[in-house]
C-alpha cells in the first residue's frame, strides 16, 4: 500500500510525522501509554485490595492465638508495601489500623506495645499530614491554636481523621507513664468530638467508645465527669446495634467500677458472654471482649 492510499481521515489510525520527519503509528503510541496507565492503576488497586484483605482476615478471625502468631507476617508485608509506595494513603491507613489493633488487643509487654503504637501513629500521621499539613504543623502547639485548624477537615475525610485520632489515643495509652504524652489528651478528645459532630455513628460508634473511656478516668469527687462517659458508652452500644461487645466491656470496666455499680457491671458483662461474637470486622475484638468479660466477672472488685 502506498502512502496515497492510506486512510488518513482517522486520526487514530493515521501515521503522524514526528519532529524529526519520521513517521510513527499514533495508535501504537496511544496503546503503549494506555497500557502503562492501566498497569500503574492496577498495581495501586491491587495493593489496596491486598491491604483490605489482610485487614479483613485479621479483624474477622475468631481465634486470637492464630492472629497473635500470624499477624507479624501481615505487618511485615504491609511494611514492605508501604516502603514501595510510601505515599499510598490506603496502605498507610491499613498499616496504622492493623498495628494499632495488634498492639492494643493482643500484646501485653509494655515495651512492645509502645513500639507498635508508635508505628501505628507514624503511619496515620504520614497519611494525615500529606493531606492536612497545616494541621499537623499545629500538633505540638497549644490546644487553642491546634483546635482552630480542625475545621479544615472535609466531611469526606472521616477515615483519615478517625485513624489519626485513634492511633494517637492508642499511643497515649501505651505511654501513660509520660506526662508529655498525657498532655495531648485534650487534642485527641477534640479530634474525636469533631468526628462525632460529622458522623456520630461512624465505625460502629467507636469514637463514642473512646470518649467514654476518656471521660471515665476520675470519680466526681476528684473533678471527673463519668456521667458524660456513660452517655458516650450508651451511644456506642446503640450505634453498633449491640454488636460491638468491647463497648459493654469498657462500660463495665471504666464506668461501672468507677461508680461502684455492681448490678450494671455484672449485667453488661453477662450480656457480653451471652452475645454472638461474629460480626463484620468486629469478630476478633468481640472474642477478646468475651475473654475480658469472663476475667472481670471473676475479679473480686466489689
Amino acid at each position: 500500500m502506498n502512502r496515497s492510499t492510506r486512510n488518513t481521515a482517522d486520526p487514530v489510525l493515521a501515521e503522524t510525522p514526528d519532529r524529526t520527519g519520521t513517521t510513527a503509528p499514533l495508535y501504537r503510541v496511544l496503546i503503549i501509554l494506555l497500557t502503562l496507565a492501566l498497569l500503574a492503576g492496577c498495581a495501586s488497586v491491587a495493593r489496596e485490595r491486598l491491604a483490605d484483605n489482610l485487614a479483613g482476615a485479621m479483624l474477622n478471625q475468631d481465634d486470637p492465638d492464630t492472629v497473635r502468631a500470624g499477624a507479624p507476617a501481615y505487618l511485615l508485608l504491609l511494611d514492605g508495601m508501604i516502603r514501595d509506595a510510601p505515599d499510598d494513603q490506603a496502605l498507610l491507613l491499613a498499616g496504622s489500623r492493623l498495628y494499632g489493633a495488634f498492639a492494643t488487643g493482643l500484646i501485653r509487654e509494655p515495651g512492645r506495645v509502645k513500639r507498635l503504637t508508635q508505628r501505628s501513629r507514624e503511619y496515620a500521621r504520614l497519611a494525615f499530614c500529606a493531606r492536612y499539613g497545616a494541621i499537623c504543623e499545629q500538633a505540638g502547639a497549644p490546644f487553642a491554636e491546634f483546635s482552630t485548624t480542625l475545621d479544615r477537615v472535609a466531611p469526606e475525610e472521616l477515615e483519615l481523621l478517625y485513624v489519626y485520632a485513634t492511633s494517637w489515643a492508642g499511643w497515649i495509652a501505651a505511654h501513660s507513664d509520660d506526662w508529655g504524652a498525657l498532655a495531648d489528651l485534650p487534642k485527641v478528645e477534640y479530634l474525636l468530638e469533631r468526628i462525632i459532630t460529622l458522623a456520630p455513628a461512624y465505625e460502629h460508634g467507636r469514637a463514642q467508645l473512646y470518649l467514654g473511656v476518656m471521660h471515665s478516668q476520675l470519680p466526681p469527687a476528684l473533678g471527673g465527669k463519668p456521667e458524660i462517659g456513660r452517655a458516650h458508652f450508651e451511644l456506642a452500644i446503640r450505634y453498633s446495634e449491640g454488636r460491638d461487645l468491647m463497648a459493654k466491656v469498657e462500660y463495665a470496666r471504666r464506668y461501672a467500677r468507677l461508680v461502684f455499680d455492681q448490678a450494671l457491671h455484672d449485667r453488661l458483662l453477662n450480656e457480653v458472654l451471652a452475645a454472638p461474637a461474629e460480626a463484620p470486622n468486629l469478630t476478633l475484638s468481640n472474642i477478646l471482649a468475651k475473654q475480658q468479660a469472663e476475667q472481670l466477672l471473676q475479679d473480686e472488685y466489689f
